[in-house]
């Protein structure tokens, strides 16, 4: 597996590369800003875009979907209850902070929980973990698991937005995350890599006093 990363925009957003060796195929995982780069770091790797893939709506990971997909006419994906936050309010409201935004087009695949998206011959399965975004979504496969803004290095992703639910939240990472090989390398749309370990046993979100699951 080829994994390439790039942090882009004013709020550091992490967009992925994962390219099948085999067939050259990748796919790029939330495309937040700055396409140029983007696929300047495609063409560097040697690789053609197969899918585009959204973690969640917000506008720091959408902002070079309509870039790319001019580019490349290829499969855009995403799950159906996020498609109300790709057009919310708080999304109109980001504009003045990313100048050269586009909205992107109506995805043309709808993923749901448990579904598999291939790459070559990559495979990752899509778990649904509503809680940041009603349709926030995470991939998992190859020793790897693509969190969105689901789960952080020490951290968790924000419930206070139009649409998010911490209880919701809680519920996805203990119930679908966390019960994931210890060894999963976790990769967050913001910030540093971890793994699933050092998450269950570090990240005070999860195991100390900030952890609210009691609340709910």
């Amino acid at each position: 597996m080829i994994l390439r990363t790039l942090v882009v925009g004013t709020l550091q957003e992490n967009v992925y590369i994962i390219g099948d060796e085999g067939s050259n195929a990748c796919m790029i995982v939330d495309p937040g800003d700055d396409a140029k780069s983007i696929l300047s770091e495609v063409k560097r790797a040697g690789l053609v875009v197969h899918t585009v893939v959204i973690t969640h709506g917000h506008i720091d990971h959408i902002g070079a979907v309509a870039d790319i997909m001019d580019r490349y006419k290829v499969e855009y994906a995403i799950h159906p209850a996020d498609l109300v936050t790709i057009d919310s309010t708080l999304n109109r409201s980001m504009r003045t902070m990313f100048p050269n935004f586009r909205c992107p087009p109506l995805p043309n695949k709808l993923l749901e929980h448990d579904d598999t998206l291939k790459i070559g011959s990559l495979e990752f399965k899509v778990i649904s973990t509503p809680g940041h975004t009603p349709g926030s979504i995470c991939l998992y496969g190859n020793g790897v698991v693509f969190t969105g803004d689901t789960l952080f290095q020490g951290s968790i992703g924000r419930y206070d937005l139009p649409g998010g639910d911490g209880c919701k939240l809680m519920s996805s990472i203990f119930d679908e995350i966390v019960v994931l090989p210890p060894a999963t390398i976790v990769l967050p749309g913001h910030g540093p890599s971890s793994t699933i370990q050092n998450e269950k046993t570090q990240n005070p979100f999860l195991t100390g006093e900030l952890n609210i699951r009691s609340q709910c």
